[in-house]
């Protein structure tokens, strides 16, 4: 039996100011902040990981802090906007939150894909990111979250509810989703096609908008990295870069990110695919009751903690990073 991807694993984005990030995600959105780590291409750069307790794949958002990064310009070859699941009576909780925290959001709208009505609230993070806080009924089967500072249990944010790519054309993008990673078209809505996943619960939807001659998008703050598909083990995913590599996508090999696996592939429209496993998992150097505590580093940077730690921005955090109780500061770097 082929391997089939299970949804989306996480989502890895550029923004500015390390702080701003985490006050935005795990205060303005009551995310955790699950790993404090670095860019292991680039240590000279955080790698900051926001998600439910555990960091469950298909609740994780990543950030790669640049902070004197030049902006980017979304466009085609790129995930344009990030959708975040809700329950479906949770829309008016997260107007109020918005409001409250001076976020400019546009007013909610409908959208119908595939005969399922879902509840859109558009905005933006700081850095200009695109973001959806979407009430759909699929979202009742995610996990409950257990979190404070103002934000109800019953109206948290419960993980992904999908991403949006805008591609030039639609049909070499679809291919790659629906023949390598095993997506299924799941309806159309006002010129966007929707694929998902085939247990269609969370994590799960991958829209397509076409954008035609639209100028191409860059890479830069405030835009989107790369999308991670999500596979059980080292086994699937290594049966789906023998897929990839049949359909000519030139997938690299396996590389250990240290919390899970990881192949990358770009797709033929440009925009940058990742397939990565569920395993090990973000407790695999700290405890599960105090990640994001500390700075996390792999094995071939602890000789220079010291030297990593010194160049690094100041984070504080004021909060512990599951939302109780105090913290006291968490400096790295010299202000």
């Amino acid at each position: 039996m082929r391997p089939n991807v299970s949804g989306i694993h996480h989502i890895s984005a550029i923004s500015t100011d390390p702080q701003r990030t985490v006050d935005f995600y795990a205060g303005t959105l009551g995310l955790r902040l699950v790993k404090q780590t670095v860019n292991f291409d680039d240590p000279r750069t955080y790698h900051l990981y926001f998600g439910d307790e555990s960091g469950t794949p298909g609740t994780v958002i990543t950030f790669f802090p640049w902070p004197d990064g030049r902006a980017g310009r979304v466009g085609p070859g790129q995930v344009a906007v990030t959708s975040f699941a809700v329950r479906p009576e949770a829309t008016a909780f997260w107007v109020q939150r918005l409001l409250a925290h001076r976020i400019d959001y546009e007013m909610p709208v409908r959208r119908t894909f595939g005969g399922a009505q879902e509840t859109v609230l558009a905005f933006r993070d700081p850095d200009g990111l695109m973001l959806e806080i979407v009430a759909h009924p699929g979202s009742d089967s995610l996990p409950h979250r257990d979190v404070s500072d103002g934000i109800p249990e019953e109206d948290a944010i419960r993980g992904f509810h999908g991403a949006t790519l805008w591609v030039e054309s639609e049909a070499s993008t679809a291919r790659v989703l629906v023949d390598t990673l095993g997506y299924v078209a799941a309806g159309e809505h006002q010129g966007v096609t929707r694929f998902s996943a085939p247990d269609r619960q969370g994590s799960t939807f991958v829209d397509l908008r076409v954008t035609g001659d639209f100028p191409r998008g860059t890479q830069g703050t405030g835009t989107v990295h790369h999308i991670a598909f999500r596979v059980p083990d080292s086994e699937a995913q290594l049966a789906l870069r023998h897929d990839a590599e049949r359909a000519g996508l030139n997938p690299t090999l396996q590389i250990d990110r240290k919390y899970f696996r990881s192949v990358y592939f770009r797709e033929p429209g440009g925009v940058l695919f990742e397939v990565a496993t569920d395993t090990p998992g973000f407790a695999v150097d700290e405890p599960s009751d105090s990640l994001g505590r500390s700075l996390m580093l792999p094995l071939q940077y602890e000789a220079r903690r010291a030297q990593i730690e010194a160049a690094l921005p100041a984070i504080h955090i004021t909060r512990d990073s599951d939302g109780k109780g105090l913290l006291g500061m968490v400096n790295f770097g010299i202000e």
